[in-house]
């Protein structure tokens, strides 16, 4: 017997939808009003899987033994010859090998002889003068026979006494310079002879006189030194007679860096 108060008053009640549902179907669980992933959350979980992923390749990388790394050869750059070098080649190609020399500015001459006809660079004049009052005054005579000569001179004495002489241009060339490689253009350099045997003037004798052998124990003392000693690196005649003055800068340099030039 069921009491009357258990029995839902179905004017009063309010029907739900499940309750046409029979039992058995209202046991199925329902997704409404359970559990969901919001898409936030699935978000930072893909995220988080990423970064797993880059630290475990990062591990991997570390762990893995590299291949040692092979470096390129170096590459060697040629230096560029520089255009505006002051070089001046030997344009005499197998002839003696003469040095080129600029001509001395005539304002910086003087006379070193009475009859006014040689002169000589003034710092070169005033040793010069010095040298032979010094071997003089030990009777020695020293005597000048050539100082300064234009490159208008040497023209005539290199191709006028080649012509002259019936000598070919190679042959000439051991024994004067062409005309602008000449020393006698510098004004620094000056041939000298012994007063008491002009014999042997401009000649290898004049090694044998006693004014070559006292230019040899005393021309360094006064800045002279000879420009063509035997077997000189030039290739010239060998001149006893031919010495240079080197006791400035100007002068040192005129000769020792015209060297350098070849």
């Amino acid at each position: 017997m069921v009491d009357k108060a258990d029995v839902p008053d179905k004017k009063n009640r309010k029907f739900s939808p499940l309750d046409d549902i029979p039992e058995a179907l209202r046991d199925t669980p329902s997704t409404e009003g359970g559990f969901r992933l919001k898409p936030i959350f699935i978000l930072g979980g893909l995220a988080g899987l990423g970064i797993i992923s880059l630290l475990i390749a990062a591990l991997i990388s570390l762990l893995t033994p590299k291949s040692p790394s092979v470096s390129a050869p170096p590459v060697t750059v040629q230096p560029t010859p520089n255009p505006t070098s002051t070089e001046k080649p030997d344009r005499f190609g197998d002839l003696p090998n003469h040095l080129p020399y600029k001509e001395a500015d005539k304002n910086q001459l003087e006379v070193i002889t009475a009859d006014g006809r040689i002169k000589l660079h003034k710092a070169a004049a005033k040793k010069y003068k010095a040298m032979i009052a010094a071997a003089r005054s030990q009777g020695v005579i020293i005597v000048p026979i050539s100082g300064f000569r234009s490159v208008n001179d040497q023209d005539t004495i290199f191709f006028g006494v080649k012509a002259q002489r019936n000598q070919d241009v190679r042959e000439r060339a051991k024994v004067s310079a062409p005309p602008g490689y000449s020393e006698h253009h510098t004004g620094y350099a000056v041939d000298i002879g012994d007063g008491r045997s002009p014999a042997t003037d401009l000649k290898q004798s004049f090694e044998n006189t006693k004014a070559f052998k006292w230019m040899r124990q005393n021309a360094a003392r006064y800045q002279f030194e000879l420009s063509f000693p035997k077997n000189n690196p030039q290739g010239l005649s060998y001149e006893p007679w031919h010495w240079r003055f080197v006791g400035d800068i100007d002068s040192l340099e005129t000769f020792y860096r015209a060297k350098n030039l070849k």
